[in-house]
């Protein structure tokens, strides 16, 4: 059951990559009155704007005002209102004892049940896989009384879960959660509809979710599911029943 008890932490490689991959999910978990936080990276200066780096004269700067324009309206459209930008450079993305524990903390302070980011595996995007990387020991680091970050409290293990990647194929992705977002759908839309920079994707994932909504009724007998968020799972299912 998702309600005010529930934690979720997302977190996000680049500026658009939680809106594709997750943005359903955060929606639907929004709308059921979890705590949601999420927390962005990088900008994807370098990586993920290519339109707008064929504007005569671009800087930097101007991409990253631009893609934190496109990332707060479209946190605005799922009701997110814990927003983080780290604004770490990307392509490629490194991180260190500093960034790791910065990680450790912000686990520590969301306390999440679950924490949404990439997969293990993303065939042409080696920044989401070293996020993979990066968020799953900060997961488990969280967890160890032994690991002293002033302030700080251990937290308990969340259950991580994984996006599904672009190249899926490719990625040797398999569902294994399906999540329902047709509640949520139109929302998802709009936020997707922010991303000029990466106009090329707002087809290709409307065209997904509906893939995976068929997915979804096929796999559950649930006919009113018309569009769903698939994910891999990094730890398994644990509990006294079958569900």
């Amino acid at each position: 059951m998702i309600d005010h008890n529930t934690n979720l932490l997302v977190v996000s490689a680049h500026a658009a990559d939680f809106v594709w991959r997750g943005g359903g999910t955060i929606a639907k978990y929004v709308k059921h009155n979890a705590n949601v936080s999420l927390v962005i990276l990088s900008y994807g200066a370098r990586g993920e704007s290519n339109d707008l780096w064929n504007i005569d004269g671009q800087t930097l700067e101007n991409v990253k005002r631009i893609r934190r324009e496109e990332i707060e309206k479209a946190a605005g459209y799922f009701g997110v209102t814990n927003l983080e930008i780290w604004d770490f450079e990307d392509y490629h993305m490194s991180f260190d004892k500093e960034r790791m524990d910065r990680m450790v903390t912000k686990i520590r302070e969301v306390k999440p049940h679950h924490i949404l980011t990439h997969g293990p595996r993303d065939a042409f995007n080696p920044d989401h896989e070293a996020v993979s990387k990066f968020v799953f020991d900060a997961s488990v680091l969280s967890t160890s009384n032994g690991v002293r970050i002033e302030g700080t409290q251990t937290a308990k293990q969340a259950q991580l879960f994984g996006f599904e990647p672009h190249q899926s194929e490719i990625s040797d992705f398999k569902p294994e959660v399906i999540i329902d977002i047709t509640e949520v759908y139109e929302q998802k839309e709009q936020a997707m509809n922010c991303f000029k920079a990466q106009q090329h994707l707002i087809d290709y994932y409307g065209s997904k979710a509906k893939l995976r909504g068929n997915h979804a009724r096929r796999c559950s007998g649930n006919k009113e599911y018309k569009y769903a968020e698939a994910f891999s799972r990094f730890f398994p299912y644990v509990g006294g029943e079958f569900v």
